[in-house]
């Protein structure tokens, strides 16, 4: 690389012991595949991770002044895997363009996916990352999809917290903001083949954000229209890779010409209800029986299995108050609860935005209002307050590791 770095062979400083209480990154070899039919046999090591520390640092920007996605930390991690040498040693260095073969199959043939996940800095000055381990798995699935290479969730997950310890001054010292971040898997193969690739590089990289969306937590509109399907079943929807992504973006400009903000994404004939933009989606309602729900559709495959979707389905199902479902949910089943009142709220879910209301739905030249008692419904109040609450150290839980 061309800058100067200062490098340092041994482990970032070891947590607190007055932190020991918090959950082992540690998982089983089992638990490394998908399945857990195949053992992880060759992975990297956080051991053995090079640090090379950059000699300058950037200013950190105003917490208040953040659009996400757009600001990034000093430095990176880096990993190498050839089909002939295996998982090199991991790097965290400072922050630098990649290079790349204008043929690898990433650029050519999306053998790509990433992660999403965030480290929150509590009033106690303490970072922690939420449920991490939920991430690397989902990542490890995605990873098998693409034919890329199988590695040990928790190497990958401690080489992450000493990215972040390193790093750790630029976690804002805010509960309305965060440090997001984004491991990235890419097959670097340089031929124009179209086959499992023989190289491949994980990194992973750190940004300082605020909300989501510009309106904050402002109900979102949406546009349910059948023109365009997210995903299918035998496809990758539940695979977090980046092809899934780019391909929405031109259903997410028309959306925005007809006056909303995401997409609703509805598959089938009987137009089920999938995707909120790149949120899970939960209805919360009367249902047919007449009993009190909150319902999200199933992961059919076509669904991603969202890391804040399953913490409000285990905190939701923990309260007991109302019945807890996963369930497939149609446009006519909205519309009809709608006209008959039985809708209480609707909101997406996703680590970016943790919880967003849904306000309204264009469907079939029809605004859909849904019911939001201003901008702050009150079980999506409730679940972003508890979830928020967790993240940032208020509540005590095991969901968090310490960095």
């Amino acid at each position: 690389m061309p800058h100067s770095v200062f490098i340092i062979m041994a482990s970032v400083s070891a947590v607190p012991a007055s932190q020991a209480s918090a959950p082992s990154l540690k998982v089983s070899a089992n638990d490394c595949s998908s399945n857990g039919t195949r053992e992880c046999i060759s992975s990297f090591k956080a051991a053995d991770v090079v640090i090379e520390l950059a000699p300058t640092h950037k200013p950190k920007p105003d917490s208040t002044d953040l659009v996400f996605g757009t600001v990034f930390t000093d430095h990176m991690l880096t990993v190498e895997w050839t089909s002939t040498g295996g998982w090199q040693r991991p790097h965290i260095c400072p922050l630098h363009n990649l290079s790349i073969h204008p043929a690898c199959s990433a650029l050519h043939y999306a053998v790509q996916l990433f992660e999403g996940m965030k480290a929150y800095r509590g009033a106690d000055n303490v970072v922690r990352l939420f449920r991490p381990m939920l991430n690397m798995k989902r990542m490890l699935k995605s990873a098998e999809r693409a034919c890329l290479p199988s590695f040990d969730a928790a190497e990958l997950l401690e080489c992450i917290r000493k990215l972040v310890e390193v790093d750790k001054e630029w976690t804002p010292h805010s509960d309305s903001a965060s440090l997001y971040i984004r491991p990235t898997f890419l097959g670097t193969e340089p031929s124009l083949g179209v086959k499992r690739p023989s190289r491949a590089l994980l990194y992973v990289i750190l940004s300082p954000v605020s909300s989501y969306f510009s309106t904050g937590a402002k109900p979102v509109s949406l546009w349910a229209d059948t023109k365009y399907i997210r995903a299918w079943k035998g496809g990758t929807g539940d695979c977090k890779m980046g092809g899934n992504y780019g391909a929405s973006i031109y259903a997410q400009h028309e959306a925005v010409n007809f006056g909303c903000q995401q997409v609703l994404w509805l598959y089938g004939e009987d137009h089920q209800i999938t995707e909120a933009g790149t949120m899970n989606v939960f209805l919360y309602w009367i249902n047919e029986n007449g009993e009190e729900e909150l319902a999200t559709p199933p992961l059919d495959g076509v669904i991603l299995p969202g890391v804040t979707r399953q913490s409000i389905l285990e905190l939701t199902r923990k309260w007991g108050v109302f019945k807890v479902s996963e369930r497939y949910l149609t446009m006519a089943d909205l519309c009809r609860a709608l006209k008959e009142n039985r809708v209480k709220e609707m909101f997406g879910s996703g680590t970016a935005c943790v919880v967003c209301p849904l306000g309204q739905v264009l469907y079939r030249g029809q605004n859909l209002h849904i019911p939001c008692l201003g901008d702050c419904p009150p079980l999506a109040s409730r679940l972003l307050k508890e979830l928020s609450d967790i993240q940032y150290g208020r509540t005590p839980s095991d969901w968090i590791c310490l960095v």
